[in-house]
């Protein structure tokens, strides 16, 4: 859960480029270097990177301009404009906020549906009109959404991404992650530190130090089904292959491949007392379980279980 505790109140700010479309849309905005606190006081303190002034300019290509832009947001109130939004994605992704600390409220309507192109974004009005002049230059369209690709924005540090794709810019992606070709992270997403995503981590998720998301794994986020329980997986937990949870998993704990836990799920305690039935959502977030479906009854258990959980394999890694 979010509590006043953990979010982060005041403002944050940076210098950007934009890309304007023709009627003045503001498609995104670029922050390389974001900051928390106040902006400077005075026009002579913004001092803008000497490589904005080389890359604004008219792009006849797409039908856009790049200008420089100067954003102060207010972390703690709505979002308000899409340079606004771009600068808050910016810093989950630059490792600056963790995911559920700043208020994100109104983030979805100001990020304009625009094309993605391999020279960056265009309107998407005008994307059939300029398609024969972007393929004759070699320009690609890879999507058609409000979240870009995080690496075309920002480069994590010390982490392995397969495919751009599955990683959308305001994920959150700590040294030591390996993201495979299946792996997915969302916005307001992802990992405290060294983890293996083989699975889907989606929109509020996160997945604590030396954990594996095991192939095909799906976690539940506060986008489905208009939930709004924060699941948090542990340290050196195990989501199996296939599996899938609504609920936080504990540090040491383990999902059997194939199993989904929703929260109204009715599992069997096995340990040392009379057997009994629970709602998955009253184990939810308690260290050192394993979770399993009875092959025989085919009802869902759960057993403690002692020791350390999952070691990753750290040449995969390679850091």
């Amino acid at each position: 859960m979010v509590t006043d505790d953990n979010i982060i109140k005041g403002k944050a700010w940076g210098h950007g480029l934009a890309t304007i479309a023709a009627d003045g849309t503001m498609l995104d905005a670029w922050y390389p270097n974001p900051q928390l606190g106040a902006a400077p006081k005075t026009d002579a303190l913004w001092v803008v990177p000497k490589e904005f002034d080389a890359l604004a300019g008219f792009d006849k290509r797409r039908n856009v301009t790049v200008q420089v832009v100067h954003t102060e947001v207010d972390l703690e109130q709505p979002v308000t404009s899409t340079a606004d939004a771009y600068l808050r994605l910016q810093l989950l992704s630059h490792l600056i906020i963790t995911p559920n600390s700043i208020n994100l409220e109104g983030l979805l309507p100001n990020l304009p549906i625009v094309a993605f192109t391999s020279a960056g974004p265009l309107a998407i009005e005008e994307l059939d009109t300029l398609r024969p002049h972007l393929q004759r230059a070699g320009i690609t369209i890879h999507a058609i959404d409000k979240f870009p690709r995080l690496l075309d924005y920002v480069t994590p540090k010390k982490v392995r991404i397969a495919d751009a794709s599955r990683v959308r810019l305001g994920a959150h992606v700590a040294p030591g992650t390996t993201v495979m070709h299946e792996g997915f992270i969302n916005f307001n997403a992802g990992t405290l530190g060294t983890a293996m995503v083989e699975g889907r981590i989606s929109q509020g998720v996160i997945v604590g130090e030396g954990s594996d998301i095991g192939g095909g794994a799906s976690i539940m986020g506060t986008l489905s089904g208009g939930g709004r329980e924060r699941v948090r997986i542990g340290e050196r937990a195990l989501l199996g292959a296939n599996s899938g949870v609504g609920i936080s998993i504990g540090d040491d704990s383990v999902v059997e491949a194939g199993l989904y836990i929703t929260a109204g799920t009715k599992v069997t305690i096995i340990d040392d007392q009379p057997e009994r039935s629970v709602k998955a959502v009253d184990l939810s977030g308690l260290p050192n379980l394993l979770f399993r479906r009875n092959s025989v009854t085919g009802r869902v258990e759960v057993l403690p279980r002692s020791g350390v959980g999952v070691t990753l394999n750290s040449s995969l890694q390679n850091l």
